[in-house]
């Protein structure tokens, strides 16, 4: 079977884990969000942002498990398989607080691809800051277009997926999906 990947992605706050939580709970197959892993690893040793602290160590951290995850999803047999971010996301990140990377991160944009990227929009509405989500909601609708910019870059068609209750944005995406790949 050809699986297609799928990428859901946007800033904090959007309701994007939610949204990948919800498709899990349908039945379809899904790669987490993995920098909350790695922010709680830091903070073990004794790191409390490892984003802030070596925004490249923390990238070299996540690329390494999206990596990981694009793998496993080859063991797959369905139709689709959902990403919470993909690789994209990083060098994203990064534009974002200005930083200079390598050309390492930017490979993996460039070979591992995903079929389609949905994108939230920043949500005031349900934004809310926890332990690892430090971001204001100004930084939240910066890193949104840092996103559109960085998945655009890469030849993506991105598809924003408006503010509506989780079943409706989960309908939206299916009826996208059936009518389109």
């Amino acid at each position: 079977m050809n699986t297609k990947r799928i990428v859901i992605t946007g800033g904090p706050g959007s309701g994007k884990t939610t949204l990948i939580n919800y498709i899990e709970q349908l039945g379809y197959p899904t790669m987490h969000e993995v920098s909350r892993e790695i922010i709680n690893e830091a903070r073990k040793e004794g790191i409390d942002q490892l984003f802030l602290t070596d925004p490249m160590l923390f990238s070299q951290k996540l690329l390494e498990s999206r990596l990981r995850q694009f793998d496993k999803a080859k063991q797959i047999d369905a139709a689709y398989v959902f990403y919470d971010r993909g690789t994209p996301d990083i060098t994203a990140y990064m534009d974002f607080i200005g930083a200079r990377y390598s050309p390492e991160f930017e490979k993996p944009c460039f070979t591992h691809l995903y079929d389609c990227v949905f994108l939230l929009p920043p949500w005031e509405l349900i934004y809310t800051k926890d332990n690892e989500r430090y971001e204001t909601f100004a930084q939240a609708k910066k890193i949104y277009k840092s996103l559109y910019d960085g998945y655009k870059k890469y030849g993506y068609t991105i598809i924003e997926i408006p503010p509506a209750a989780v079943e409706k944005r989960s309908d939206f995406i299916f009826n996208y999906l059936k009518n389109t790949l």
